[in-house]
């Protein structure tokens, strides 16, 4: 009778399949930016539909009672124009700067981040799906504030198209100023603060006429992302819009959304490694 060592026995017992099952099983590879996003799009934009539209009213209306308030003291002219302009953009501001650093602030206090951080997509896709899906849910009520301030003012309707370079530049830049406000935000109440500052921001600095804006508080209008999307628009209800300067201010709005889309998702990868 012989005797074989334990060892060999439970190799040959083990064997190949044995190896393999002590070899760590490999990840599934990464989700790529452009699936990802779609995907993140989506479902922010059925959630939002969903909870959301009862502010999009709000804001809305909110956007309509404005000018209606103003037009007791604006006539018409440059005024009434940064006063629709204005006006039309808030509703941008409220939705995605607002709400928008609320969700994330929200979600951070929440350990909502801890989820996306173990789904396989880059974390580029879940702040530009959140912030697209946010940006694109304030289309309906950015046309008719634009439109019913058109026909209060009497201005012309003829260049409204302009508001399909406008949402998405302005709700791109304010989108990615909520997004990181929220992500930054050490507690969930002051991210709900900051974006309630940032709104009033873009209320006091966006709808009121430049030309009666005290200097410094003016030199401040022009570091709020939104202000380059109310000036291309005012510019279009011009008689002869000058197109050169209202495209110089669409690429600044632009070159501002990436910068601040960038630093929301700096931000996003710093709160989801915490």
């Amino acid at each position: 009778m012989s005797i074989v060592p334990a060892e060999a026995l439970s190799d040959a017992v083990r064997g190949p399949a044995g190896d393999d099952a002590e070899q760590a099983a490999p990840l599934a590879p990464r989700a790529r930016l452009l699936p990802a996003l779609a995907a993140v799009y989506r479902a922010q934009l059925s959630r939002a539909r969903v909870a959301r539209i009862p502010l999009l009213f709000v804001a809305t209306f909110q956007s309509v009672g404005i000018m209606v308030l103003m037009r007791g003291v604006v006539d018409g002219g440059p005024e009434a124009r940064a006063v629709v302009a204005g006006s039309a953009v808030l509703v941008v501001a409220f939705v995605a700067l607002n709400l928008l650093a609320q969700y994330f602030g929200q979600l951070r206090a929440g350990g909502g981040l801890d989820h996306y951080a173990t789904l396989p997509v880059p974390p580029a896709s879940v702040v530009l799906g959140a912030a697209g899906a946010y940006a694109s849910f304030t289309v309906p009520g950015t046309v008719v504030t634009a439109v019913a301030g058109s026909l209060l003012y009497g201005l012309p309707l003829t260049h409204l198209w302009i508001l399909a370079a406008v949402v998405p530049l302005a709700g791109a830049a304010l989108a990615g100023l909520g997004a990181a406000l929220g992500l930054l935000a050490p507690r969930q109440e002051l991210a709900t603060l900051l974006g309630q500052l940032g709104m009033s921001a873009a209320l006091l600095l966006g709808v009121l006429p430049a030309e009666r804006l005290p200097g410094p508080i003016a030199y401040a209008r022009d570091l709020l992302p939104s202000t380059y999307g109310v000036e291309a628009l005012a510019r279009t209800f011009d008689p002869s819009p000058d197109w050169a300067a209202v495209a110089l201010d669409l690429a600044v709005c632009g070159a501002v959304g990436v910068a601040t889309l960038a630093l929301a998702t700096w931000a996003y990868r710093r709160a989801a490694v915490r």
